[in-house]
């Protein structure tokens, strides 16, 4: 049930991408498909809101970065619009009876642009390759005890315990596929070498400025891919990547809130998904710095006196929605009913307060993170109702992360992202958790992670993943505000599908408009 030191610290650090702005078989595909019968050809630019960091697979991250590599580097499977792992690379999956081993059946016929075979031995490679690596997301590899290559075109892949969580990584990361052959060249980084739809063009490469991708001619799935050519041009300013989105010089891009007026009004169009919760972490639940926040009326009356929708309504103009758990609506451990657990109601709040016996309130440290200026008089004023005293510390900017895990803060304000339901329960719910900041270890809440570990896939698996969440809310661990919306605008040309789970859309999710 537990991951390492190095791979939690890399957990921790791959669910940011919202601040640094985050058994079944069958033979189709089309993860993330727009629909329609649109033209094909042509040349699709994207701007990105990051530089892209390496094409080492070992190095690959989620969030932003998937522009970069998802052009050259194809995966076991791929995640659909609703989040759903799809066959891919792998024509279907099973597990044995406990959920240990893993069997991949792999598509045959498959090479890398080199040359080199796609087959049982360069799955054994890959995963061993992100495994051993130091990238953010080994972790999606760590459950990985060895790879047993049956056949060039099926391996087993036996796990040192159940992981739920690893159907959905070999979707991301955990299952992008590079030629050996290449992987083992020092030149890996700048250079890749993949099997994907398209192939990385040097010489029309400038890092930092344009990263340009032809066709693949030999990918097996070109009817996914319609255009010819990818541009990814990094732009971190948000005002450059409005103006070069209304000039015509990139066809689509994340904008703010505060631009979506000005986007449609140039006849940009807008799309806009949930991705990120925002909200306060209770990390002090056994109360052993702050004794009130170890009882659960306390944490109750947290949640109950933060009036959510008016703070997306004015700080986020509305993009979002109000919600009452960290779990996203594709996850297995969603549950709709928690959306509007605690109603905001002061006056209630308040007798909660009383009751626990801090009617009179208490003091409490949290950080004052340079990333969210407009947060601290927004919490100031909501807890100042229940007379709970923020008393500030400032964090510097490039020490947000390791401040605020470094558990000195009794609890703290965030966004972070939500993707798989493991994903999510390793980030926050066991003692090791990187964001169980106090290291709270919960028996009964330990329990319900083990059944939910254990647990077969589907129906099963799914009441497991809900049954922590539940715990989770009635034990007021967090007070979630909402789920923040990622924006895309796109030129009149392009159209796109948000990817459940991450901020960019997959490279598969965009179409020439119909």
């Amino acid at each position: 049930m537990q991951l390492g030191k190095r791979a939690l610290a890399a957990l921790a650090a791959a669910t940011v991408g919202g601040l640094l702005l985050t058994g079944c078989a069958g033979g189709g595909t089309s993860g993330g498909n727009t629909g329609g019968a649109a033209a094909t050809g042509g040349t699709l630019t994207l701007a990105s809101p990051f530089d892209n960091n390496s094409f080492d697979p070992a190095a690959l991250e989620i969030g932003n970065r998937v522009h970069y590599w998802m052009p050259v580097y194809d995966t076991l499977l791929i995640l659909d619009k609703d989040a759903q792992p799809q066959p891919n690379m792998a024509t279907s999956w099973s597990y044995n009876a406990d959920n240990t081993v893993l069997n991949l059946k792999l598509r045959d016929g498959i090479k890398f642009t080199d040359g080199t075979p796609f087959d049982g031995a360069a799955v054994k490679a890959n995963l061993e390759h992100l495994k051993n690596g130091k990238g953010q997301n080994a972790y999606m590899a760590a459950s990985i005890a060895n790879v047993e290559v049956v056949s060039p075109t099926e391996v087993n892949l036996r796990l040192t315990a159940a992981d739920p969580g690893l159907i959905y990584y070999l979707g991301v990361v955990g299952g992008a596929m590079a030629s050996p052959t290449a992987e083992a060249s020092p030149n890996i980084a700048s250079t890749p070498v993949g099997s994907g739809p398209y192939k990385l063009d040097k010489g029309a490469t400038t890092s930092g400025s344009q990263y340009t991708y032809t066709r693949n001619p030999d990918y097996w799935n070109k009817k996914d891919f319609p255009y010819d050519k990818i541009v990814v041009k990094p732009i971190a300013d948000v005002t450059a990547r409005l103006n070069a989105l209304k000039s015509g010089q990139v066809d689509a891009g994340l904008i703010e809130a505060k631009s979506v007026k000005e986007a449609e009004a140039s006849r940009l169009k807008v799309s806009t998904d949930p991705i990120d919760w925002q909200g306060l972490f209770i990390a002090d639940r056994a109360g052993k710095t702050v004794p009130a926040l170890g009882d659960v009326r306390v944490r109750r009356a947290i949640n109950m006196a933060i009036d959510a929708d008016s703070i997306l309504k004015n700080l986020q103009l509305g993009q979002g929605e109000v919600t009452d758990q960290i779990f996203n609506k594709k996850s297995q451990a969603y549950v709709s009913g928690l959306d509007n657990k605690y109603s905001f109601d002061v006056d209630a709040a308040k007798k909660l307060m009383s009751e626990a016996g801090y009617a009179d309130g208490f003091e409490v440290l949290m950080p004052d993170l340079a990333g969210f200026p407009q947060i601290t008089p927004i919490i100031e004023q909501q807890l100042g109702a229940l007379n709970i005293k923020v008393k500030w510390q400032k964090v510097p900017a490039d020490a947000t992360i390791s401040e605020v895990l470094s558990g000195k803060f009794p609890m703290f304000f965030f966004s972070l992202g939500s993707q798989s339901a493991w994903q999510d329960i390793q980030k926050v719910a066991l003692p090791t958790s990187p964001w169980n900041t106090a290291k709270v270890n919960n028996p009964e809440l330990n329990a319900l992670v083990q059944a939910a570990q254990k647990a077969s896939p589907g129906a099963d698996q799914d009441k497991a993943m809900q049954k922590v969440n539940t715990w989770l809310v009635d034990n007021a661990w967090f007070a979630p505000w909402y789920r923040v919306s990622t924006i895309i605008a796109t030129s009149a040309k392009t159209q796109v599908t948000p990817q459940p789970w991450n901020v960019a859309p997959w490279i598969r999710n965009y179409r020439p408009a119909s």
